[in-house]
Order: C-alpha cells, then structure tokens, then sequence
C-alpha cells in the first residue's frame, strides 16, 4: 500500500484510529497518575469516546472503502458507531461512584471498556470474513477481562471463565464457518462475495451446500455474540456475576456492535440469498422472544431478569432483519437504539439499588419505592412501560418499526409471536411497577444518588417517555443509514 492509500485509508478509519491511540495514552496516563490514576482514566476514556462521536459526526469525509476493502465507511456504519460510543460514554459515566465504592477503582477498567469499543467500531465497518475477526476478538479479549474484574468473588471469576470458554468456543464455530465460505468461493472480501452470489442467483444457481453450512456456523457465532437462542446460555449468570456496571456496558454497546455485524454479513455478502437465511433468523427470532418473555418470569434478581429481557430484545430486533428489506433494517437501527436508552437508564436505577453500603439485586428490594424514592420509582416505571411495549413510550415505537416490515415481507405469524410474547413479558415488567407502588416499602435505599447517575437516569426517562413528540430525527437518521447500507452494498 503506497503512502496516499495509506493517508487515505487512516482517514477513512480516523474514529477508530483516534480512539485506539486514545486507549494507548490513558494507559500510560494511568501507570504514572498515582493514586488519583483511576479517576483521571475514567474522565479522559469519556473524553476520548465522547471525541470519537464527535469525529464520526463533524469529522473530515471519509473514503467509503479503505484498507483494500477490509474496511467500510457507509451511512448505516456512522449510525451505529453513534449508538455505541454513546452507550459506552453513558455506561462509563454511570460507573464513576460504583466502581469507588465496590472497590474496583483501577484504570485498567475504563482502558479495557475503550479497546473492546475500538473492537466494536471495527466490527461494525468489517468489510472482510478476516476484519471481522480481528474486530470481534478485540471487543472479545476486553470483555472476558472486564466480567471477572472483581478478582475475590467466585460469581465475577465464574461469569469471567464461562463467559470465556464459550466465547472461545463460538469463535471456533465462526472461524470453521469463514473456512467453509473462503474454501467454496475462493475470497474473504465481503464485496467479492456479494458480486459471487449475486451471479449465482441471476443465474438460476443453487447456493452451494458447503457455502451454506459455513454461513450456518458463522451465524451461529455471531448469535452468540448477540445472545440469542439457543446461543444464549451464558447471559444469565455473566449478567448476574459480573460487577453492575460491567453487566450495563455488556447489555448496551456490544449488543448493538453485534446485532449491526449480523446485518453487515447477511444483508451484505450473503444479500441475494435472503430465502436460505431467512428461515435461520425467524427460528433464532421466535426462540429468543418465548425464552425472553417466558424464562424471566420466574427470576427473583433483576440482573437475571434483565438478562432474559435482552435476549427478548434481540428476538424483537431480528424481526425486522428477517424482513431482508430496506425498511427492516430501518427497524432493527430504530429498536437498537430505542434499547440502548431503555437499557442504560434501568442499569442506572439499579446502581442505585443500595441498603447499609453493600449492592442489592433482588425485585423484591423495590417494594415501596414510590414511597421512599418517588423520582427514581417514576423513572424506573417508564422505562418497564417502554420495555413491555406500552404506547405512548419509545419502546412501543421500536417494535412498530420492526413489526411492520416483517408483515409486509408475508411474515405474518413471526409479528403474531412477536405480539404475543410482548404481552407475555408485560407480565414481569409491570410486575416490578405493582412492586414499588403499591406494595409496603421495604427498606429505603441509601441516599442520595449520585449527580451524572441521576443525570442520565433523568435524560434517558425524558428521551423515552417523550419520544413521540419527535421522532423524527431518529427515524430520519435510520432511514438514511438503512438507505446508505443498501446503495454501498448494492
């Protein structure tokens, strides 16, 4: 690559290339802070990702593809990566007071939250079997460390080790399956693929069962990245023995990187085979929305009950990429987003679940909570509104986008499900809403809560409960984002 490629393709990727230089100057910056180390890394990572929003929004234009085409720059990219950086920049300033006083307080930990983000951004521009590797083993190797950080309890080094094996072991499954593809049609390269199959299928081909079967595994990996069923099996107990903010970030950032790979791979390289995938993803998409709506009822920690609620979530998302149509991947933009704001302000009230200085995590901690804390019961109650789907809250608004699509494609009975799981798991959610207005308080949680938590709990409640009054521009940046998807991979 000669030194203008070069040039060019550094500015194609200056997001991810700032914020990994980012990631490297804190580290140094927190070997030689001393004991105020933690603080100033946790300030300057919100700086740096809070920085890399600002150069995906107002940075310099940038190539569409650079790096031999391992690398694209699209409408639908800048979109998610706005989504992730947020999320991250939200998860990390809701972890300033926990992390002090659980006694986590070492710089590694917002280091390693910034390069598994770095991982995230490259996932969500690969344009290659190979840069998608490399993207999701970055975002991989922080998150294992991150969910056993608290080294002297058993649950945070048990989330950490299963979280590992059976990441590692979906990686194998990915890797077996990108051997399949490269070995049947000879290229890694997503555009290569894309004109390869598309071809095929002007050409009255069948898809090549070998090609198939390694698309299988590597959706199969990717599913676990997103945790959905039946790939789903370790997010209860990581979401539950990883520290609380760990668990938020975890539930936020990396869902969206991966859920936006996930549309990258089929919708890209794999676009002309929508038939072949499509029954994949509707089966992956119901699974996860009964074991979503179903499982959670009987969960007594709200950790454990949150984890179901996303693998729900991710069922609901993939109903609109089942689509396989423009206005799909609309939707799927739409409800992750929608999520990320539902899901960082509940994470945020349950930071704020507290009794005698020590964290607590069951449901039943909640009863009463409209009597002792009023604003955060209120707050919490809007977002278990959004989840279940109760108009006129955000979330409502994210399963039409993605219902829609799915009827218009003739998936009828995958939008019944879907209605109908989203009645189910009403259930749990309005259960926690009976809990803290019209149960007896149980004891009070400590006071008061911290500023930039109560901040985001009170800015992420407003953006839900009042998203009907505008919503256009989110609607209109995913429209855009889903409409530059298609002209790229087109």
């Amino acid at each position: 690559m000669d030194t203008a490629s070069l040039t060019t393709s550094l500015i194609a990727a200056l997001p991810e290339v700032f914020l990994a230089c980012a990631g490297i100057f804190i580290l140094m910056v927190g070997v030689f802070s001393g004991a105020r180390a933690t603080h100033t890394a946790m300030l300057l990572s919100v700086a740096a990702l809070v920085g890399a929003l600002v150069l995906v929004l107002f940075g310099p234009s940038r190539a569409a593809f650079a790096f031999n085409d391992l690398f694209v720059n699209d409408g639908f990219g800048d979109f998610m990566k706005i989504v992730v950086l947020g999320a991250a920049a939200l998860t990390l300033i809701i972890s300033f007071g926990y992390i002090r006083r659980e006694q986590l307080d070492r710089f590694e930990y917002p280091v390693l939250l910034v390069f598994a983000v770095v991982g995230m951004l490259m996932m969500i521009s690969a344009n290659d079997l190979i840069s998608l590797y490399v993207g999701l083993e970055l975002q991989s190797l922080a998150l294992y460390v991150v969910a056993a950080f608290r080294r002297d309890t058993l649950r945070s080094s048990e989330a950490g080790l299963k979280y590992f094996l059976l990441g590692a072991l979906s990686s194998g499954m990915m890797l077996y399956g990108m051997s399949l593809v490269y070995g049947f049609t000879g290229t890694t390269s997503f555009t290569v693929l894309a004109d390869h199959f598309a071809g095929q299928a002007a050409a009255g081909q069948e898809l090549w069962l070998g090609a198939l079967v390694g698309l299988v595994f590597v959706v199969a990996g990717l599913a676990f990245k997103i945790s959905a069923v039946p790939f789903h099996m370790w997010t209860p107990d990581v979401y539950e023995g990883a520290p609380t903010s760990v668990t938020a970030f975890f539930a936020a950032a990396p869902k969206v990187a991966a859920m936006a790979l996930v549309v990258r791979v089929l919708m890209g390289p794999f676009g002309a085979w929508v038939e072949q995938w499509q029954q994949i993803v509707v089966f992956v998409s119901i699974a996860s929305m009964l074991l979503g709506a179903l499982a959670a009822i009987q969960q007594t920690n709200i950790k454990r009950l949150m984890a179901y609620s996303s693998i729900g979530h991710v069922g609901y998302a993939l109903v609109g990429l089942a689509a396989g149509t423009e206005a799909g991947i609309r939707g799927v933009a739409i409800y992750m987003a929608i999520y990320v704001l539902m899901t960082i302000g509940t994470f945020a009230c349950i930071l704020c679940m507290r009794q005698k200085e020590r964290m607590v995590e069951g449901i039943d901690d909640l009863k009463g909570l409209s009597k002792t804390h009023p604003l955060m019961a209120l707050a919490l109650a809007i977002f278990m509104f959004s989840m279940a789907g109760i108009p006129p809250m955000a979330g409502f608004f994210g399963k039409i986008y993605v219902f829609l699509p799915a009827i218009e494609a003739g998936l009828y009975a995958l939008a019944v499900i879907g209605v109908l799981t989203s009645v189910v798991a009403c259930y749990y959610y309005l259960r926690i809403v009976k809990l803290m207005y019209f149960d007896e308080p149980a004891e009070g949680f400590d006071r008061p809560v911290g500023r930039e938590v109560g901040a985001v709990i009170a800015g992420t409640a407003v953006l839900v409960l009042f998203f009907f009054v505008a919503p256009g521009p989110l609607v209109d940046g995913a429209a855009a984002a889903a409409d530059a998807f298609f002209a790229v991979a087109g």
